[in-house]
């Protein structure tokens, strides 16, 4: 077993998350061959009980933004999921509370090492703007979005894909008429090159 996985073993075997609600249930889906990777806040409580990130209406909607199908989505290895924590970290009054931050701050450096050939970042909510593009940090989400998709930096963040965001989406018709084909062509020439 090389470095890398068992980099990824230790990462399923992780029970840092042992007193969270549902427990530890450690959801990513990574390949040294990564070249696009998705990275968001935590998984949901729908897929932690599918045992696959983004098995829900959200990864729906993610995977149309794409424009690749949900075999693909799943069986790709130049696609990668890392999210900025591993487990669902439980309900809170407004929705799923925050993610953990031991998570991030246990794996997060080991694995985006690892990850030697990744071109295009796709980074969904404010904890992983905060990590992955700092400078946009604080910004609303449509500002965010709308300057990550003004750079040519191999990043882009989205609004999260979940039907709770079909307001956002109506109000902002730009990001699914603008952005969403430069994402679409992006991803298009890196799983077909």
């Amino acid at each position: 077993m090389n470095e890398f996985e068992t980099l990824k073993s230790e990462m399923r075997a992780c029970s840092l998350c042992k007193n969270l609600p549902l427990g530890p249930n450690p959801l990513f889906q990574l390949s040294e061959q990564a070249r696009i990777l998705i990275v968001g806040q935590a998984p949901g409580r729908i897929t932690h009980a599918k045992g696959r990130p983004f098995d829900d209406p959200s990864g729906d909607r993610l995977r149309n933004w794409l424009a690749i199908d949900k075999d693909r989505f799943y069986s790709d290895p130049k696609i990668g999921i890392f999210p900025m924590a591993l487990c669902f970290p439980g309900r809170g009054a407004g929705g799923d509370k925050p993610p953990r931050k031991v998570c991030a701050t246990t794996w997060r450096a080991p694995v985006l090492g690892a990850l030697q050939d990744v071109r295009l970042t796709l980074i969904l909510g404010a904890y992983a703007i905060a990590w992955h593009a700092p400078s946009l940090r604080g910004l609303s989400v449509a500002d965010a979005v709308s300057r990550s998709g003004e750079r040519d930096d191999g990043n882009f963040i989205l609004p999260h894909p979940s039907p709770r965001n079909n307001r956002w989406l109506k109000n902002n018709p730009w990001f699914e008429a603008d952005i969403v084909p430069r994402i679409q062509r992006s991803v298009y020439s890196l799983l077909n090159s």
